[in-house]
């Protein structure tokens, strides 16, 4: 993945290549119902099982983008920080996340561009 950020939380002059930062989140029932009903997402494939079970994943699996949550919240939050702002996201889904999977999001920052005050992870 690649994400292109404004640095607020860490100035840029703290940031340097090589940081890094990851959480790790257990996907539940409970999250993937939630983010249906914020979202609206109510795909079956992510809310029904025996409709699940049909499909080629042969059960039930999260929404993909819950995954990018992770990312916004790492970024947001621990590195750089408060006032990070996304502006741009490149991503691959690899494999589906079911309920019980544990999941981690990781970044580490690979450029600084100090005269935009942005730094790609």
């Amino acid at each position: 993945m690649k994400t292109d950020f404004i640095v607020r939380g860490k100035s840029i002059h703290e940031l340097k290549i090589g940081d890094s930062a990851q959480i790790s989140k257990t996907i539940t029932e409970e999250i993937v119902n939630e983010f249906a009903r914020v979202t609206g997402d109510t795909n079956p494939v992510h809310t029904d099982q025996a409709y699940a079970e049909k499909t080629r994943f042969k059960g039930r699996i999260a929404h993909g983008v819950y995954s990018l949550g992770l990312f916004s919240t790492l970024l947001g939050n621990i590195l750089p920080g408060y006032g990070t702002i996304f502006l741009s996201q490149e991503v691959t889904f690899l494999a589906p996340v079911r309920i019980g999977d544990t999941i981690t999001a990781r970044v580490e920052v690979v450029e600084l561009l100090a005269e935009k005050n942005r730094a790609k992870f």
